[in-house]
């Protein structure tokens, strides 16, 4: 990545399908989409061939199911995980998406580090049936019953050579009840990634930005950003500073409005 990408969460509100989504991110000087896949990796063979053909310049991710777990007490619920990851990630390849994001798992009551062994197992099962070309990132999650802080995320990056975090700094915000929300606690994400994983993860980066609720348990719900007390000002300067490349979608409901809000503010910088 040459720069900062700031993209849609899924087809703009404004637009009813990926052709009128494409010409809203055109027309609103957005730079690409996450391809929602949140209930399923379904995609009809119309939209697939527009997607690949009109593509063009636009930068574009893609978000798992929902339902994942890595660690589920069911062994067919982990196989039916894996196997959304793997379809995720060949829909990501056929498309032109660069990299996937999906929550990995739940803690299921169990110690941190049995979890992490469940999931670097479901790991090694999606690597050998995906192709080499698509990033995989675990994503930073908003619940404390959900595996996946910044830790665990960067330990499985050292796991994996494909493997990177997804940094949703709204769930971090949302996960340590509202106390993750300075310039200085920003810049740690970073100098952090940085340290452990390299400048080629700052050069490479995919995060999550929205406004957010929260409760004493974590992320409640997305919020447009002007609605939240997330301080994305901050953030962004922070991305500034670092000089990150790579991609921010944003998932605020009022979707390219608080996209196009960041982009421009990062710009104002």
């Amino acid at each position: 990545m040459d720069k900062l990408n700031f993209l849609t969460a899924g087809i703009p509100i404004k637009a009813k399908d990926y052709e009128s989504g494409f010409a809203v991110l055109n027309e609103m000087k957005l730079d690409g989409m996450e391809l929602e896949f949140v209930r399923g990796v379904r995609i009809s063979d119309k939209s697939k061939d527009f997607i690949i053909n009109n593509k063009k310049n636009l930068v574009l991710t893609a978000h798992a199911p929902f339902y994942v777990n890595l660690n589920s007490k069911e062994e067919e619920k982990i196989e039916a995980s894996i196997e959304r990851i793997i379809e995720t990630a060949r829909a990501a390849d056929l498309l032109g998406a660069y990299s996937i994001t999906y929550h990995a798992a739940f803690y299921m009551d169990k110690d941190k580090d049995t979890v992490f062994k469940k999931v670097v197992e479901g790991h090694n099962k999606i690597f050998e049936k995906i192709s080499p070309n698509t990033w995989v990132r675990p994503e930073t999650t908003g619940k404390k019953s959900q595996w996946g802080d910044i830790d665990e995320i960067i330990a499985l990056s050292k796991e994996f050579e494909k493997v990177l975090p997804c940094v949703d700094f709204s769930h971090i915000h949302a996960r340590e009840n509202g106390l993750f929300n300075t310039y200085d606690k920003f810049a740690s994400i970073f100098e952090k990634i940085g340290n452990n994983l390299g400048r080629k993860a700052l050069d490479n980066f995919h995060a999550h930005i929205a406004g957010i609720e929260y409760t004493s348990k974590g992320e409640k719900q997305h919020l447009n950003l002007e609605d939240s007390d997330f301080n994305y000002k901050d953030l962004l300067k922070a991305f500034k500073d670092f000089e990150i490349k790579g991609a921010i979608t944003c998932e605020s409901p009022n979707i390219e409005d608080d996209c196009k809000l960041l982009k421009e503010y990062y710009l104002s910088l």
